[in-house]
């Protein structure tokens, strides 16, 4: 296969491994835990794998000998950034513990799980994908592990195999169906740990311990360097408003982390939008008026970043979505109906709030909402065209207050929506570091025989030989929430804290932005160079730890 320059440079990057983790490890438990919520239900739900403590690692002066271990290993759901490095440093770190060990991947997902397809993760074929971006080693899907059925198929192919630890690569769907698994593996005795490690380029699955989810830092500056792009040729051409869906359904990570990189005139958060209980026409009036104000110097351009959620987090639409979630779980009729006729049928089986808000908006809007589901059963906010939604909105606006005098510019708007550009990218040297970090301090959890954990390194602000490894369990961030019209365990996704020095630092500076043309423009990922320009974090974890 021809490779470019770059893909040959990038093979030989050697990801910085934590001291740590260099050596032979022991682990060293920490206090109990408990569920982030509702804890006598999780209890009830996870009897075998609640209240583990947290572990940490740390070096062993004393090492045994180790017996081989054969791994399984599956990618679920979305692609993010750094997968192929996780597995990298889950195969090393397994060859460390006995270089008889041997890993296997499951194919396309936990549906190559289910149905028995996989290949043997070789050196020869490991050393093709280090430090390159997607998931295509094994391929990944959205297959949910939930059914005992599935749970049994799997298990089958498990002993076939030898295999005793299986490692979960996920989101918080992911992670949740890894934390159901390893509850039913331990309760009837299974012998198959499974470890679980932090996916998502949106930046929601996080918490004290898991500091940021792989993938966010490539993602978000990768999207950086093409509104950077953008933003000079905005401010060269001085014509256009660029209106930018970023990917970041369930919340405003993304949007906040770009606006932070790149300065753009607005960013809306979706979390303050629900806070301060604003209608979509409080949004678009906000825009308007910021546009109006720039064309009152002569400005008649800009840049607008959006959440692609941001429709979920509007209060009264949040409240549709909710009934729509609940009515639809078990009408099939609405997807056998002729478009036309959807938006009465769903009219008359909503409450009349609802029902008013549904009317309101605009007919494509309304049935996007009706009809285009994701496997979860929920609205699939990303095919909700809001960035151009919101333009036509806002020239609506800005008409209105032309003929009130308060509004004498120009108007034309770009659209542009950021998403799977992202997901691929070779990784940052942050990701690639992370990722190898997070797959080999899994075949140290593995090695350590616990179950239900979910891979954890931390410090990670710090030079990455000085962060911290170790685990916990995948139960303390659970609790429960609806789906499918039923109450469930879930991992509660980390929104943007509006009191959080992120959002903080992007408050203090937006109405100068505004106003203003105070663009940055990052430039592609670098991956050689000085470490101030080579190995910064996000300036998310930078901010969130005190050193933004």
């Amino acid at each position: 296969m021809k490779k470019s320059a770059l893909q040959k440079a990038r093979a030989a990057y050697q990801p910085k491994l934590p001291v740590v983790l260099a050596g032979a490890v022991r682990v060293v438990e920490g206090k109990p835990t408990q569920s982030v919520a509702d804890q006598e239900e999780i209890k009830a739900l996870f009897p075998h794998t609640y209240g583990l403590p947290e572990l940490k690692f740390e070096k062993d002066p004393n090492p045994g000998q180790n017996k081989p271990v054969n791994v399984g290993v599956i990618l679920s759901g979305g692609q993010a950034p750094g997968g192929h490095n996780v597995i990298s440093g889950l195969f090393d770190g397994i060859k460390k513990i006995n270089r008889d060990s041997h890993l296997y991947g499951f194919l396309m997902g936990p549906g190559g799980f289910v149905d028995h397809k996989y290949i043997e993760l070789t050196a020869p074929i490991i050393d093709e994908y280090r430090n390159t971006g997607g998931f295509d080693i094994i391929g990944s899907g959205r297959t949910k592990l939930e059914t005992v059925e599935q749970f049994n198929s799997g298990l089958e192919i498990l002993k076939e195999l030898g295999i005793t630890a299986l490692v979960i690569i996920g989101g918080d769907d992911s992670n949740t169906n890894a934390a159901v698994l390893a509850e039913y593996y331990k309760a009837i005795g299974a012998g198959v740990q499974v470890i679980g490690c932090p996916k998502t380029i949106d930046g929601d699955l996080k918490n004290e311990w898991i500091e940021t989810s792989f993938g966010f830092d490539t993602a978000t500056k990768v999207y950086s360097e093409v509104i950077g792009n953008i933003q000079r040729d905005c401010n060269s051409a001085k014509k256009y408003y660029h209106f930018v869906k970023l990917m970041g359904r369930s919340a405003s990570h993304i949007a906040l982390e770009c606006a932070l990189q790149t300065q753009p005139n607005i960013c809306i958060i979706s979390e303050e939008v629900e806070a301060k209980n604003m209608t979509l026409q409080d949004v678009v009036n906000g825009i308007a008026d910021i546009v109006a104000a720039r064309a009152a110097e002569g400005n008649n351009f800009g840049t607008v970043l959006i959440p692609e959620g941001l429709i979920e987090f509007i209060p009264a639409i949040k409240k549709l979505i909710a009934e729509l979630n609940d009515m639809l779980a078990g009408d099939t009729a609405v997807s056998s109906m002729e478009r036309k006729d959807v938006r009465a049928y769903v009219i008359s089986k909503l409450s009349a709030e609802n029902a008013a808000t549904y009317a309101s908006l605009p007919e494509e809007v309304a049935l996007q909402l009706s009809l285009d589901r994701d496997p979860h059963g929920n609205v699939q906010v990303s095919l909700i065209e809001t960035e151009k939604l919101l333009s036509a909105m806002v020239a609506t606006r800005l008409a209105e207050m032309r003929k009130e005098g308060k509004y004498n510019g120009k108007f034309a708007a770009q659209h542009h929506f950021f998403g799977y550009e992202g997901r691929c990218a070779d990784p940052s040297n942050f990701d690639a570091d992370y990722c190898y970090a997070l797959g080999y301090n899994a075949a140290m959890l593995i090695n350590s025989g616990v179950t239900g954990y979910m891979s954890s390194v931390s410090g990670l602000t710090k030079p990455s030989v000085q962060w911290v490894a170790g685990g916990i369990p995948v139960t303390m961030m659970l609790n429960m929430e609806r789906r499918h019209g039923e109450m469930k365990p879930v991992i509660q996704k980390a929104l943007v804290r509006l009191d959080g020095a992120p959002f903080q630092k992007f408050a203090a500076q937006r109405d100068q932005w505004a106003v203003n043309t105070c663009y940055v423009y990052p430039g592609p990922i670098q991956y050689f160079g000085p470490s101030e320009v080579c190995d910064q974090p996000s300036m998310t974890l930078l901010a969130e730890q005190g050193k933004l």
